[in-house]
């Protein structure tokens, strides 16, 4: 009996958000495939439109295993790690041991598939990981506050200012083309396409 898969499943039962009042809750696995879709989105739009080379398929590998951590130390509100460098560094070991706990699950012949996901991922596809996480937590935000929540008011604007940091011209792309449909309603959304 391997536990590993049985793990991953429960990353549904792992809310997020568990700071503030949320009028969509949400849990790590569909964070962890919205994070996919958008890391595909961003790397695309890099071949795409900016001309890079990406290697996208395994962006959205990584992407999609990205929290699995998660199932083992819970989801750590961002407010609570980045409190102070000395929690940070202490979330930072223990999710390294995670990431060890669950590498180790895997069983030996398959262990070399998976462990870029977990230990030493690749910094450059990290970085387009990194990416859609703030992403999607912006789109987060833009939904809640769509929604009626003032409560992801604050959070909106200081994730607006790490992602002006990025300087990732496919963020600014997606949050041009894509990003005003994420206020709407779904009969908006179905008008404009008419």
């Amino acid at each position: 009996m391997n536990p590993f898969y049985a793990y991953l499943y429960r990353l549904r039962l792992i809310r997020r958000w568990g700071l503030m009042q949320s009028a969509v809750p949400e849990n790590v696995a569909e964070h962890s495939f919205h994070v996919a879709l958008l890391t595909h989105a961003l790397c695309t739009i890099a071949v795409r439109v900016f001309g890079k080379e990406v290697p996208v398929e395994r962006a959205v590998m990584l992407a999609l295993y990205h929290d699995a951590t998660e199932v083992i130390t819970g989801d750590i509100p961002s407010p609570v790690k980045h409190h102070n460098r000395t929690i940070l560094k202490g979330f930072r070991e223990l999710e390294a041991l995670a990431a060890e706990r669950l590498c180790e699950m895997v069983p030996g012949e398959l262990r070399e598939s998976y462990r870029p996901f977990f230990r030493d991922p690749d910094p450059e596809l990290l970085r387009w990981v990194k990416g859609a996480d703030l992403l999607d937590a912006y789109l987060k935000c833009v939904i809640e506050i769509a929604s009626g929540n003032r409560e992801f008011l604050v959070a909106k604007r200081e994730i607006e200012e790490r992602i002006r940091k990025l300087e990732m011209p496919e963020v600014d792309y997606f949050l041009e083309h894509f990003g005003p449909s994420f206020e709407k309603s779904l009969d908006e959304l179905s008008e404009s396409e008419g």
